[in-house]
């Protein structure tokens, strides 16, 4: 099986995850690296997509009371519409090369999906996918979104990927409306189990399950040179 680098590099500001994902493509594309996961937690975060206005219409709280609370507002490049990033969250970027056998965009979203989909059902949750809508959907009727997916593909290289609410504080999602879906909540594994969760255990299922579904062989995990270093 393609080997899959996974490097783990904690709290890393928005922009510098943004700058090393744009790098590690090119380095992806010329073949100076090989598949790679990258898991994150950023700093109180929203992200725009690129669809219409990129959701800047469904923040509900005037920029200057944004910055007032250290909460940044980021264009990203990637698909979807408006969502948050923030302490909790497990944040993970894939920069993989979908061909030759893979390049099927749906197919990529549907993959992602599931990885995560196993991760909850871990854990006792029944998380699933809605119909029309994109990402992994828990708790009554499936009304409350577990992970967010917006997704960037460049001549079948891979970036930006997934958020995974582990223990994320769901307050800091009133200030949007997320992903532009106005009749839908949110919610993480915290709340759906009831307990405190381990953020790393969270990962290490993450990754066996992306292993599994998109027949990688994982590699020894890895820290990175600090992201703040990356020019």
């Amino acid at each position: 099986m393609t080997p899959l680098e996974v490097r783990r590099l904690g709290l890393v500001p928005y922009a510098d995850a943004l700058a090393l994902q744009r790098a590690l493509v090119e380095d992806r594309r010329a073949r100076r690296v090989g598949d790679l996961l990258l898991l994150v937690e950023h700093p109180h975060v929203l992200t725009l997509g690129v669809r219409g206005d990129g959701g800047r219409s469904h923040i509900l709280e005037p920029l200057e009371a944004l910055s007032a609370r250290g909460i940044e507002v980021h264009e990203t490049g990637r698909g979807g519409d408006i969502t948050y990033h923030g302490p909790g969250q497990i944040v993970g970027y894939p920069i993989i090369d979908l061909a030759p056998d893979r390049c099927d965009v749906h197919r990529y979203v549907r993959d992602l999906e599931e990885v995560l989909i196993r991760t909850a059902a871990d854990y006792g949750v029944d998380a699933r996918r809605v119909a029309g809508l994109t990402g992994v959907w828990a708790g009554p009727e499936f009304h409350a979104k577990l992970a967010a997916i917006g997704v960037r593909i460049s001549r079948w290289i891979t970036s930006h990927g997934f958020a995974f609410n582990a223990a994320t504080d769901l307050d800091y999602f009133k200030l949007i409306v997320p992903c532009g879906i106005a009749d839908r909540g949110v919610a993480s594994l915290e709340t759906l189990v009831g307990r405190a969760i381990d953020r790393r255990e969270v990962e290490d299922r993450i990754v066996a399950h992306f292993c599994a579904v998109f027949e990688r062989e994982p590699l020894s995990s890895v820290a990175a040179t600090p992201i703040t270093e990356v020019s």
